[in-house]
């Protein structure tokens, strides 16, 4: 009996790995594959599934299970591959002997990300197979299929997904819904086929282009690459979810769709291009498909239309129907008026908010990193000078120090899971060429902005076993850092008499900001500050702070261009960081 659920795409691929008998599942946290692994846990004791520390970490996982005979699911976010693809360019020269998936998460229209980086390219580049997924169901088929082909053609398989699928969720049939079982395949010592030196990978070189001559030969026969007939002389060729614009707004057009896109199904494509007058690629983000049928020599219509940057949705593909076919554009839809706003701004009583706070007092030149932190840029704290990967807080600063920045105070900034990422590298550096730099690390022992998820320092894994928690200052201290210093982040004054001794110092340093995720507490409203309006002069010291729980109240003047604070109850969580900044004495603890 068969099982039709509603689920999204992450949740999808997490069925597919437990339908398909996957043993090991590692990933790192990043929006939007986040709840991959989330719901790869749910199936307790099926799969054995961990948070790794970084991605480089999950993809040398993934492939030690493959290579031991087992099937292997590893995820990330599109930037995560870039951490993981020295494992992963050398894993495709041994090739895989237990199926092994990974999961991409593309994040086009950078909704949670820093940069918008198709990975098609980076597919091609590693000679992988690759799946893009216009739906759930397709998810959980391409993941399923992964597995059969990667063991088939002992190559990894990288499934696509990109934002709108990971997160939309439509119905999947998962068949019995009961658990597959794929037998492990015996471990074979082989160092000629295993050991990736030079005089064997000139073996695997060879191997690599006969491997994808063949997987060209699938990608003309696959079932997941098909025509669409329609009406008219006007064709696409599309995958993922521009299939899905595509067909809503030219329903009657014929559409080639490609679902296995690395290698391209090129002589299917030029037989379905051979009835059209027109061929127009629709693909989100680089123009990966259009470019290699060009070189094809089948002809391809540049359309006018701006298509290749952000996300798509139906109103461009609108606008596109308008230059192809002439028909008038559609009015787009007009938002909703009168919603609250929701800035990006650090939550209150966020424990980063002090340390920011002080960094920007003493005019420090910051080098921050991804995560909540990352919001420190923001007005009125405005601390941050640089944001470029996760971990590079530390090397950038670096750089700034070795070119002579005339600020001589500088810091480099991020979080207790990016220091595990790729933090400590960097501080190592620090230490062993003595550079004079001050590392902070906002440690609120959480992966926070992805959704709190466990980390090395959390005490916990995936699982909720416990495990030991590694602590920041006992790492510098190794490390031989001389000046290390753990503090709470709600003392200003000592915040700042810390923060100063160390940029000052000229040489290496860490301080270690230790303060909980209070939304992960949940402390809003359980301890709160109130102000006092017979006191308030309407300063603005406290609005500097950028908490979102202080308000304006009421005019201080007759013109009205001067407000009281206010502090909404509702959001407060009794930091006292806005009594700190207040020099008469309006602001107190409610008791």
């Amino acid at each position: 009996m068969t099982q039709t659920k509603l689920l999204s795409a992450n949740q999808a691929i997490a069925w597919a790995a437990y339908r398909s008998g996957c043993r090991v599942a590692a990933a790192y946290p990043g929006t939007p594959s986040t709840e991959i692994m989330e719901h790869v846990a749910e199936f307790k004791g099926a799969i054995d599934c961990e948070w790794s520390v970084n991605e480089k970490v999950a993809m040398e996982i993934g492939v030690g299970a493959s290579l031991a005979g087992v099937r292997a699911l590893v995820a990330m976010k599109h930037v995560g591959l870039n951490v993981a693809m020295d494992p992963l360019m050398t894993f495709t020269y041994i090739g895989a002997i237990g199926g092994m998936v990974i999961v991409n998460a593309d994040d086009p229209s950078l909704h949670s990300s820093q940069n918008e980086q198709d990975n098609r390219s980076l597919a091609k580049f590693a000679k992988c197979i690759l799946f893009e997924p216009a739906d759930s169901q397709e998810a959980y088929d391409m993941v399923c299929a992964g597995f059969e082909l990667s063991e088939k053609y002992q190559v990894p398989v990288i499934v696509r997904t990109t934002t709108r699928t990971a997160h939309t969720s439509t119905l999947v049939n998962i068949g019995s819904g009961e658990r597959g079982e794929a037998p492990a395949i015996p471990y074979v010592k082989d160092a000629r086929r295993n050991v990736a030196i030079p005089a064997h990978g000139r073996l695997m070189r060879v191997k690599v282009e006969e491997r994808s001559a063949a997987l060209r030969e699938l990608s003309e026969t696959s079932p997941f690459n098909r025509a669409d007939p329609g009406i008219g002389d006007l064709g696409f060729v599309a995958s993922g979810v521009a299939w899905q614009y595509v067909k809503e707004v030219f329903p009657d057009a014929p559409v080639f769709k490609v679902g296995l896109s690395n290698p391209p199904p090129i002589e299917k494509i030029r037989a379905f291009a051979a009835g059209l007058k027109r061929l127009v690629v629709i693909e989100e983000s680089d123009s990966v498909l259009a470019e290699q049928i060009r070189a094809a020599g089948i002809p391809v219509v540049e359309p006018n239309t701006e298509l290749r940057m952000m996300e798509l949705n139906p109103m461009r593909l609108a606008a596109l129907r308008t230059e192809l076919l002439g028909d008038p554009r559609p009015d787009a839809p007009a938002p909703e008026t009168g919603l609250p706003t929701r800035p990006p701004v650090l939550c209150s009583g966020c424990s980063h908010r002090g340390p920011f706070y002080i960094l920007s007092k003493l005019k420090a030149a910051v080098c921050g990193d991804i995560g909540c932190y990352t919001l420190g840029a923001a007005p009125p704290l405005a601390a941050m000078d640089t944001c470029v990967c996760m971990g590079a807080a530390i090397g950038t600063a670096v750089g700034m120090r070795k070119a002579g920045l005339p600020n001589k105070r500088i810091a480099a900034v991020m979080g207790d899971s990016t220091f595990f990422h790729s933090g400590m590298t960097g501080l190592l550096d620090v230490a062993y060429n003595r550079i004079p730099v001050t590392v902070m690390v906002f440690d609120n022992r959480i992966t926070a902005m992805t959704g709190h998820q466990e980390n090395p320092g959390s005490g916990h894994t995936l699982l909720g076993a416990e495990s030991p928690q590694a602590r920041v200052a006992d790492i510098a201290r190794a490390f031989g850092i001389p000046r290390v210093h753990e503090v709470e982040p709600y003392d200003l004054a000592r915040l700042e008499t810390v923060f100063t001794e160390c940029l000052d110092s000229g040489e290496p340093a860490v301080v270690v900001v230790r303060g909980p995720c209070v939304l992960h507490e949940k402390w809003a409203g359980k301890h709160i500050n109130a102000v006092d309006p017979g006191k308030c002069t309407a300063c603005g010291a406290c609005f500097r702070l950028g908490c979102p729980a202080i308000v304006r109240g009421e005019p201080r003047d007759a013109a009205g261009k001067r407000f009281q604070s206010k502090i909404d109850p509702m959001f407060c969580t009794g930091c006292n960081l806005c009594a700190q900044v207040c020099r008469f004495d309006a602001i107190a603890p409610v008791q």
